[in-house]
């Protein structure tokens, strides 16, 4: 009897909400999965894991410490998880994690941008840059969880990222969320053109999800009453997972949003992130965000 080789899946943003949810969708699945997560809290993400009772002789879940507002914690991630893989493939690169918060107070570690973008964009682009030698090599799926939001940037104009994305700019959090999700588009791009056949970079949006703690630095409270197009949190890590296997891809390969529903986004929805040169300011190299976050090139 043949066996089934495990898919590997290293995945940020998955101790809570609808990264955890997804995962426990595919624990469920009798395709073996072997999961490497980054958790800020590995030991109560341990716990929650245990608590799902998966099939552990068909599944394996590995937990991380990972803190994406410090990137050389980023860097440590990396290179355990490189460790861990060994020869083996990556598969799939979920990044999913993400923050709403205002941009009050200074910079994590002395950067100079707040929180949410260096945890919703520029963490995870130092993550990809940390793994891209791997992803090349395993012809990875790279699925970035992006959002609606995207078009919602201040004046529809993206020169405001450069005063609303920075460290006490005082921007509120739904327009710090807007911009710093636009920012990972962009990324998400740069990496689509930068890996070409190599690896496969899909965007896709969960839907409204309202109670997946996305919004806990936020005062506000959801009627669901109120939002027609909400979805629950099985619904939305449904629509996550479509961009795991989905194999439809457009002709044209800028069209790569997957939205909530199934359906690849026109571009004109997301026409402002197409610009290229854009994409390459907000996509730094791997020695620009070491030097600029004051990450130790050093082993």
């Amino acid at each position: 009897m043949a066996t089934t080789i495990a898919k590997t899946i290293v995945a940020t943003g998955a101790s809570s909400g609808l990264g955890f949810e997804a995962v426990k969708q595919l624990l469920q699945q009798s395709q073996p999965y072997r999961f490497i997560l980054g958790a800020r809290d590995p030991r109560s993400t341990q716990a929650a894991y245990d608590g799902l009772k998966y099939d552990a002789a068909t599944h394996s879940v590995s937990i991380l410490p990972l803190e994406l507002t410090d990137l050389k914690g980023v860097k440590s991630f990396a290179q355990q998880t490189l460790n861990k893989l060994g020869k083996d493939n990556l598969d799939i690169l979920f990044l999913n994690a993400g923050m709403n918060k205002p941009a009050i107070g200074p910079g994590p570690n002395g950067s100079k941008w707040c929180e949410a973008l260096v945890v919703n964009h520029l963490s995870q682009h130092y993550l990809t840059h940390l793994l891209e030698e791997k992803l090349r090599q395993s012809h990875s799926r790279i699925v970035v969880v992006s959002s609606g939001v995207i078009r919602n940037i201040r004046d529809k104009d993206p020169k405001t990222l450069d005063v609303d994305l920075k460290a006490g700019s005082g921007a509120d959090g739904f327009t710090v969320y807007g911009a710093s999700k636009f920012a990972q588009l962009l990324s998400a791009h740069w990496w689509r053109r930068r890996l070409g056949a190599s690896a496969r970079v899909v965007a896709v949006s969960p839907g409204l999800i309202p109670y997946t703690g996305l919004g806990r630095h936020l005062d506000i409270k959801f009627d669901v009453s109120n939002l027609p197009d909400a979805k629950s949190l099985d619904e939305g890590a449904k629509s996550l997972l479509q961009a795991f296997t989905c194999d439809d891809f457009p002709e044209d390969p800028e069209q790569f949003f997957l939205t909530s529903w199934g359906e690849w986004w026109p571009k004109d929805v997301y026409s402002l992130s197409l610009d290229e040169a854009l994409q390459e300011k907000w996509s730094p190299s791997k020695e620009q965000i070491e030097s600029d976050e004051f990450v130790p090139t050093s082993p």
